[in-house]
């Protein structure tokens, strides 16, 4: 991993232990580099009225994406889901509440302070089908073929490795799986340097894709039926997008498998 490399992740990761912070002690997170409120493009208020009504207030306060990928990956009873990038635990919550008792929510987040706010929203939501594991999205710690869905909510524009994010949640989810995601997506037309013009890494702008670059960093991981909707800017040539993949029934996957036992930051049995 490069200086740069691990210095961004860094900032990042910083950036978002304060953010957790600063919920516990009672305020309000943010998606940018400095402490102010988030706008309308960001946040709670992208979820229903009864979504942040049936959750802890802390989980809709730590609420930094820019979508509700939760509502557009359909999910289903029994259903195992991954989301990545999980913060105060948001949609890992609501994700629990649409699988039901026979189906699971895993989070996966690196930061210590958004993970331990989550588990405190666990308790307090009475969630007992959610698990937290401490990791990157790039090195996934669940094993091969047992996710039916992976979500997240614009976080993967945050990654400074996307080919490795596509590969592990290939990887994680069982044949016939699929993805569900909100991110922010540039226009083909942006150059990397004109969208770092129009915000900054931590700021979910500077890092993400062209329409184009995703689609292709899907394709190359193997996915298929592949579909990127744009539902409302968040800077000049940025849009948030859901985003939708299928993992072929027939796909072929790495066989070696990274057990999660000595991450799990914590979990509801």
């Amino acid at each position: 991993m490069s200086e740069q490399t691990t210095d961004l992740r860094e900032t990042v990761r910083q950036r978002y232990a304060a953010a957790a912070v600063k919920v516990t002690e009672g305020g309000t997170a943010c998606c940018g580099p400095e402490p102010v409120e988030i706008d309308e493009n960001f946040g709670s208020t992208l979820y229903t009225v009864d979504d942040r009504h049936a959750l802890p207030a802390e989980a809709v306060a730590a609420s930094l994406g820019c979508g509700n990928p939760t509502a557009v990956a359909e999910l289903r009873e029994g259903e195992r889901v991954l989301d990545l990038g999980s913060g105060g635990g948001i949609d890992v919550l609501l994700s629990a509440r649409r699988v039901g008792s026979t189906g699971k929510a895993y989070g996966l987040d690196m930061t210590d302070e958004m993970l331990a706010l989550a588990l405190a929203n666990a308790t307090k939501a009475g969630a007992t089908n959610v698990e937290f594991l401490k990791g990157t999205i790039e090195a996934v710690p669940l094993p091969a073929n047992t996710i039916d869905v992976v979500i997240s909510n614009c976080v993967i524009n945050l990654s400074t490795d996307k080919p490795a994010v596509f590969a592990e949640t290939f990887r994680v989810l069982k044949p016939g799986g699929r993805i569900g995601v909100s991110d922010v997506v540039a226009d083909d037309t942006l150059t990397t340097g004109q969208r770092a013009e129009r915000g900054d890494y931590v700021g979910c702008i500077a890092g993400a894709l062209s329409f184009a670059e995703y689609r292709e960093g899907l394709e190359a991981a193997g996915f298929t039926d592949v579909e990127i909707v744009p539902t409302h800017s968040v800077a000049d040539g940025m849009q948030s997008a859901i985003v939708r993949a299928t993992k072929p029934m027939a796909a072929d996957t790495p066989t070696k498998v990274t057990e999660p036992a000595d991450t799990c930051c914590g979990c509801q049995n």
